[in-house]
């Protein structure tokens, strides 16, 4: 899944089948808490836990994702700073985790990407990336509901690696697309199977983007702390149930083939 917005294009494949270790690496989210006025930006302690408040760290900071990653390098450093810094954290408990990328211009999707799925499908290995998209207004945060709407009978998960990328590109070579990648996150690709695959002509996109069908986050994790994207192990639990287990070494075109191939056609 991809996800452009305004002058940089963002990224989002496929993946909470859990991607990410514990470490020091940077865990950026957006978030709100009572005794603050609207969104801020922050840093996860370390996954699961508590969030430092960069804006209070530096106020002169973006309070969105995407005007932060606009601003590269400069907006890092100083996310780094603070996350060395020991900073008051923030109970996980007080604070409402939003999308950690909101307001995209572009959510691109990538189908049938995981030589499992396809099997389990019945359905041949695609020869060539199958690309759809969601609405921007699909995205909801990690822990909000899933609204069912009541058009769809058949309304059913799918769990991705969402690949955010931070610096804008057109015609990029495969060798150079991680150059563009900013981070990854989680993303719920939900579906309602009735109107993907028997309305509508059968084109998916309507079936992909009913309000609350593209949950993300909590985290976007810096591309420095996830070693190899495509070593992960990925799982969905649905009410506490896991009905989704695989890993990102399954998909069938890998983070700079998507890149490559989505950058010269957007």
């Amino acid at each position: 899944m991809l996800v452009s917005g305004g002058r940089r294009l963002l990224t989002v494949l496929q993946a909470q089948r859990w991607p990410f270790q514990q470490c020091r690496d940077m865990r950026l989210v957006q978030f709100q808490a009572p005794h603050l006025m609207g969104p801020h930006l922050g840093l996860e302690s370390q996954a699961g836990g508590g969030v430092i408040n960069l804006n209070a760290f530096d106020p002169t900071l973006p309070k969105t994702m995407i005007e932060f990653l606009e601003q590269g390098e400069a907006t890092l450093s100083v996310a780094r700073r603070a996350l060395a810094a020991q900073l008051p954290v923030l109970p996980r408990s007080e604070v409402t985790f939003l999308a950690p990328v909101t307001r995209p211009d572009k959510v691109v999707c990538v189908g049938m990407n995981y030589v499992d799925h396809c099997k389990e499908q019945n359905v041949p290995v695609p020869k060539e990336p199958i690309i759809f998209s969601k609405f921007a207004s699909s995205i909801v945060g990690p822990y909000d509901e899933v609204v069912l709407p009541p058009e769809s009978q058949e309304v059913d998960w799918e769990v991705e690696l969402a690949v955010v990328i931070g610096k804008k590109g057109k015609h990029i070579k495969a060798t150079d697309a991680m150059a563009h990648v900013a981070g990854f996150t989680v993303a719920h690709d939900v579906s309602a199977r009735d109107w993907q695959m028997k309305r509508n002509g059968k084109q998916w996109l309507l079936g992909k983007t009913f309000d609350t069908f593209c949950p993300l986050g909590p985290a976007l994790v810096t591309k420095d702390g996830v070693a190899d994207p495509h070593n992960l192990k990925i799982c969905c639990r649905v009410n506490g149930e896991v009905v989704q287990s695989s890993n990102t070494n399954q998909m069938v075109f890998k983070t700079e083939e998507l890149i490559a191939w989505v950058s010269h056609s957007r």
